[in-house]
């Protein structure tokens, strides 16, 4: 299972970015993905959750109305849109996928909101 994050960056506060994860290695398509994400000293929060087929999707209350998840199945490839980025957004981003008893995690990709 490999999963590589990119997309992240430096941007102003209000700015937006997208993020990418491509995936292999597992059936994309037949799993539920996730975005979290993590500032130094913290622990991860889940950031939002997309269903296989992308019918339900879930985000958390500290981005609701700002971030999208999405997924494109034919590449194996999920996103999250991120629009009016805040300074508290400031944190390592990566996909992560639950198989079985064990969750996947990728390498993360840092999102950086400052003047």
């Amino acid at each position: 299972v490999q999963l590589q994050a990119s997309g992240g960056g430096l941007v102003q506060p209000g700015g937006s970015l997208r993020l990418s994860c491509a995936t292999s290695g597992f059936a994309f398509s037949s799993y539920a993905m996730s975005w979290d994400r993590q500032a130094p000293g913290k622990g991860p929060e889940r950031v939002a959750t997309i269903t296989q087929d992308a019918g339900m999707t879930r985000h958390a209350d500290s981005v609701e109305g700002r971030f999208t998840i999405s997924r494109d199945n034919d590449k194996n490839t999920l996103y999250l849109q991120m629009h009016n980025l805040k300074p508290e957004d400031t944190q390592l981003y990566y996909c992560a996928v639950q198989i079985g008893l064990r969750e996947y995690r990728g390498q993360g990709t840092l999102v950086t909101v400052s003047s």
